[in-house]
């Protein structure tokens, strides 16, 4: 019976506000929502496949995000020491993912995550040379954060995602958007908070350790 009650189900339709409320969420398991965002603007509009990074420099590219700069890539880790925050106009950024889409060997991972700048030494200028767009990483850049509106800093793709019809009674306090090629790994590491991860295009593969 524990063993049942562990087990990460997949819904292929999404659940309505009661039926998450009474079924799901009690048993504080991760579960999975195929289709969950199918019908989102984001779904078609950021896909690189059809003119995603063109949309996304039109609609932020002048905007300035945090990116981070790993000592350990194409591995991510929770350690400070291993990366640093490096301030850049998100069209620098754009112009890696270029880099990388144009490579069939790699791909562009898009994703949103909702739940409840120092200086730097690098030269922007020479940032789109050599195997910069390796170390570079988006990684909880903020598209709505009610405690904090000043760090919106893609905020104008808020109008290109909803919130699925099963969390409509739920506060969202934060969306987040994480960019990255798809040979990026994150360490191991542990949310302190509940969150719902959205795969806008590209491929993620995650391992959970369910402790009880």
């Amino acid at each position: 019976m524990e063993e049942e009650s562990l087990r990460i189900r997949r819904y292929e339709e999404i659940p309505s506000v009661e039926e998450f409320s009474s079924q799901i969420e009690p048993k504080n398991v991760p579960a999975v929502f195929s289709g969950c965002i199918k019908n989102w603007k984001a779904f078609c509009n950021w896909n690189p496949s059809n003119g995603g990074l063109d949309y996304l420099e039109e609609r932020v590219g002048s905007s300035t995000v945090e990116a981070m700069l790993s000592k350990s890539a194409p591995v991510f880790d929770g350690a400070i020491r291993n990366h640093e925050r490096v301030p850049l106009p998100f069209s620098t950024f754009i112009g890696y993912c270029w880099e990388i889409f144009q490579n069939q060997d790699n791909d562009i991972c898009l994703e949103s995550e909702r739940h409840g700048l120092a200086g730097s030494n690098i030269d922007h200028g020479g940032l789109l040379s050599g195997n910069a767009h390796q170390q570079l990483y988006l990684a909880q850049v903020p598209i709505m954060n009610v405690e904090n509106e000043e760090r919106n800093q893609l905020e104008r793709l808020r109008e290109d995602i909803e919130t699925p019809a099963c969390l409509k009674a739920k506060s969202i306090v934060s969306v987040n958007l994480w960019m990255n090629s798809a040979q990026a790994r994150s360490s191991t590491h542990y949310d302190p908070h509940h969150n719902l991860l959205c795969l806008v295009t590209g491929s993620k593969k995650g391992l959970l350790f369910l402790n009880y």
